[in-house]
């Protein structure tokens, strides 16, 4: 028998998982979308079964009411999104004209004091940077179209994922069962220690940072309508989806939404100020009471790394793998953090360090 050494074979093992994963990206959207779904519901169903509750009923139930709310938010939320987008579009010209009018003149007050060679040096640099974020941007949100809905179908998410869905939740606890009983067992223990980390980090963020993007956009929306800002829904919704990215979606809302309050009032500040007080406080909220019920302290993933994780899993991927990425993200935060422990605890770590001072040797006396 030809033994092959451990590390030799997981690793050939995870090249070959990420070959096939990439090989069949083609198809996995309804398949991710359906694991995701049945891993945010999964305490529910736990809840439900420890009430007696059979399993199967449980996940068929759970599921049911779960696409029964996402339709009737889609049949409530799209007419709206679809009138606020198209008259948004319709009205970009008209603000572009504003900005001209009304804008450009007074930044270019400020810059009448500066050197104009300056000035033209940072509008040239200024438009090569802008192009080129817009070229990555559209190429991301290509790569995200025609690799996720536009090949799929959309029916394949209406379909396939609920039923996915459904039997991951039914057998969730049996496949990780299942799972167990094929780890070594030399390593078994250390193994389960770090899937419950992992889980923890994964469901931490995941599960509640998706609630909080759920709280925000509603509270947005609807704080942003009050108000009466022009395509308050379309930008409150924006800005609770984008708030899975952090910083991301307070920075995006607050400078859409006060952009159009100032073109909209025509540069008045009490109505402008209302719009700002809306995102003061969707931000206060956000930052001392939602977040850290929802997502708590102990997640341990930096935005940066969040950012880099989204932005490569829709570069290598697209939209599966934008979906993908912060849990892929948590698993390698685990991984890191765990060879840093072996590492930290092992003999090329505590080596002594070697006093490389030479002190002279005592002159030896001669003989006489």
């Amino acid at each position: 028998m030809i033994r092959v050494p451990h590390f030799l074979f997981w690793l050939l093992f995870l090249i070959f998982f990420a070959v096939f994963i990439h090989a069949v990206s083609g198809v996995l959207l309804p398949f991710v979308v359906g694991i995701l779904v049945a891993y945010f519901l999964d305490p529910i169903a736990d809840k439900m079964e420890e009430a007696n509750c059979p399993r199967g009923l449980a996940a068929f139930s759970i599921v049911a009411l779960f696409v029964a709310i996402v339709a009737t938010g889609a049949a409530l939320l799209i007419p709206v999104i679809v009138d606020q987008t198209t008259t948004l579009v319709t009205k970009i010209p008209v603000y572009i004209d504003l900005f001209h009018s009304k804008i450009e003149p007074r930044i270019m007050h400020m810059f009448e004091r500066i050197d104009p060679t300056a000035v033209e040096q940072v509008r040239v640099k200024a438009a090569e940077y802008s192009t080129k974020v817009i070229g990555m941007s559209s190429d991301l949100l290509g790569r995200a179209w025609t690799s996720g809905l536009a090949i799929l179908n959309i029916f394949s998410l209406i379909f396939i994922s609920p039923i996915v869905a459904f039997y991951m939740l039914k057998d969730y606890d049996h496949m990780v069962a299942k799972v167990d009983s094929y780890l070594p067992r030399k390593h078994a223990k250390t193994i389960r220690e770090q899937l419950l980390l992992m889980d923890e980090k994964i469901s931490g963020f995941v599960r509640g940072q998706t609630n909080v993007c759920i709280i925000l956009g509603v509270f947005y929306a609807v704080g942003l309508s009050i108000v009466g800002l022009d395509f308050g829904v379309l930008i409150g919704l924006m800005t609770g989806a984008l708030s899975f990215i952090p910083y991301l979606g307070m920075l995006c809302g607050t400078v859409t939404g006060l952009s159009v309050a100032y073109f909209q009032y025509d540069g008045g500040l009490s109505s402008i100020m209302t719009v700002a007080a809306v995102f003061a406080v969707g931000q206060f909220l956000e930052g001392n009471f939602i977040a850290p019920k929802l997502v708590g302290e102990s997640v341990g993933l930096h935005p940066v790394w969040i950012i880099f994780a989204l932005l490569a899993g829709g570069a290598l991927m697209g939209f599966t793998g934008i979906l993908i990425a912060v849990p892929f993200a948590a698993i390698i935060g685990v991984l890191v953090r765990f060879f840093l422990q072996q590492y930290k605890h092992s003999t090329l770590y505590q080596i002594p360090e070697v006093d490389l001072v030479i002190k002279n040797p005592k002159p030896r006396r001669r003989k006489k």
